[in-house]
C-alpha cells in the first residue's frame, strides 16, 4: 500500500513535470509595429484586431485594395505573436492564440511569404509597402519593400497577391474569435480601422 502511494505520487509528479515542459515551448516570434500601423486609435493591438477581423470577414473586402490587404496581412502576423507572448493577453484562450498562429501561416502561404520568415521583417516590409503605396500610388516603387528571401514570389508577385487575396476561412475564424475574445464584439469598417 505504501509502495502504491509512492508510485502514484511519482506518477503525478512526472505528469506535472511533463505538463510544465509542454507549456514552456519555444519562444513565439513577435514583431513590433510603429504607432498607427494598423489604424489610428492609438492601440496597435486593438487596431490590428479590428482591421484583421474586418478584412478577412468576407471574400471581397480586400479585392483591389492592396494597401488594406498589406496592412491586414501585417496585422495577422503581428497579432499571432502579440496574442501568444504579451503579458497583456495572458488570460486569452490558448485556443485563440493557437488559431492566430495558424492564421499567420495561412496568410503567409496565400501571399507567398516563407513560413519561417522573421515576423519583424514581414510586418515592417508590409507596413512600408502599404505606406509607400498609399502615399505615392506607384506600385512599382512601393513593391521594392517586398523584395528579399522572405517573399518567395518576388516584389511583383507578392504585390499581385495583395491585389486579390482569396477568402481565407481559417483566418476569418481566428480573427473573429480574437476580436470577440478581446471584447470588441464585431470588427469595424476599414475606414474606422484606418
Amino acid at each position: 500500500m505504501f509502495n502504491s502511494g509512492l508510485r502514484r505520487a511519482a506518477w503525478v509528479a512526472a505528469c506535472l513535470s511533463l505538463a510544465a515542459c509542454g507549456l514552456q515551448g519555444p519562444p513565439i516570434d513577435t514583431a513590433r509595429a510603429p504607432d498607427g500601423a494598423f489604424g489610428s486609435n492609438g492601440d496597435n493591438d486593438i487596431a490590428a484586431i479590428n482591421l484583421s477581423s474586418w478584412a478577412f470577414s468576407a471574400a471581397g473586402n480586400l479585392r483591389n485594395r492592396p494597401v488594406e490587404a498589406a496592412r491586414a496581412v501585417a496585422a495577422v502576423d503581428y497579432l499571432a505573436g502579440q496574442l501568444s507572448s504579451s503579458p497583456r493577453w495572458d488570460a486569452l484562450s490558448p485556443i485563440v492564440q493557437g488559431e492566430m498562429l495558424q492564421a499567420r501561416q495561412q496568410v503567409r502561404g496565400a501571399v507567398g511569404i516563407t513560413p519561417d520568415a522573421p515576423s519583424q521583417r514581414v510586418v515592417t516590409s508590409l507596413v512600408l509597402y502599404a505606406n509607400a503605396l498609399a502615399a505615392n500610388g506607384d506600385p512599382a516603387l512601393a513593391a521594392q519593400y517586398l523584395a528579399g528571401p522572405a517573399f518567395t514570389l518576388g516584389p511583383q508577385g507578392t504585390a499581385a497577391r495583395l491585389q486579390d487575396l482569396p477568402f481565407l476561412r481559417e483566418t476569418n475564424i481566428a480573427t473573429q474569435r480574437a476580436n470577440a475574445a478581446a471584447g470588441n464584439g464585431t470588427g469595424v469598417s476599414s475606414s474606422e480601422a484606418n
